[in-house]
């Protein structure tokens, strides 16, 4: 009964010291005030702050250097991450549909990102991405993987948006995907040249300015993505 009335205390106080950092506009890696000062600021125990600064800091708000003290966070999406790859490797009796999910959102994320770059693209930003397709070509004809480099075609992507949450969106998104297919032992597509003529053909299209095409390759690049993690929790191919 007295976890259940601390509980709401908790969260009272981590939104107290957020809005704190908020209205003195500290960024990440400025210090935070001390435990005693959080103590008279809010007027709480030295126990409810350093509870509450311990649930913040699982949520990547603020950081705790033992011996130093307590800093602004990055607020990255590694929490969100933790979360998603739990989720997923949680439903035991349904691994494809948990994969799908995250394909799926992902999906819908990039098609309606590719519109957006499609017609902006330069042709210096267009050769960047036909350069690491070659690249693809290459591992592949020596047998290797290319994972990053399929990372970093993604990313390269949208890079011209100058958003900085789309790249962290995605990374996070590509984490989740391989920590899950990694646990449960799915191997890459066997087939490298068919992610790298997937990967070529989204780039023919925005350079033909084709916008619907440029979403239609990246579609069935997705496709095939959910069609291989498929057979692979049946155990095919």
């Amino acid at each position: 009964m007295r976890r259940m009335s601390e509980e709401p205390r908790t969260s009272r106080i981590q939104r107290q010291v957020v809005q704190l950092i908020l209205d003195r506009r500290l960024t990440a890696g400025a210090p935070l005030p001390t435990e005693a000062d959080l103590m008279e600021a809010l007027g709480v125990s030295r126990n409810s702050v350093r509870e509450a600064l311990k649930a913040l800091q699982a949520l990547d708000i603020v950081e705790i250097r033992h011996g130093y003290g307590t800093y602004v966070g990055r607020a990255s999406l590694t929490p969100l991450v933790d979360g998603l790859t739990f989720r997923a490797l949680a439903r035991h009796d349904d691994d494809t549909g948990a994969l799908a999910e995250i394909l799926q959102v992902r999906e819908v994320l990039e098609e309606g990102l590719i519109r957006r770059v499609a017609a902006t693209l330069t042709e210096a930003e267009l050769d960047k991405l036909e350069g690491v397709v070659t690249r693809m070509e290459s591992a592949g004809a020596t047998a290797r993987s290319f994972p990053d480099l399929d990372r970093e075609f993604h990313e390269s992507l949208y890079a011209s948006l100058g958003n900085a949450l789309v790249p962290q969106l995605l990374a996070a998104f590509w984490t989740v995907f391989r920590r899950v297919s990694g646990a449960r032992g799915w191997t890459d597509d066997p087939a490298p040249e068919i992610t790298v003529r997937r990967h070529r053909d989204i780039v023919t299209a925005l350079r033909a300015r084709d916008v619907e095409g440029a979403q239609r390759a990246m579609a069935v690049h997705f496709r095939g993505i959910e069609a291989r993690a498929g057979q692979e929790s049946r155990g095919v191919g």
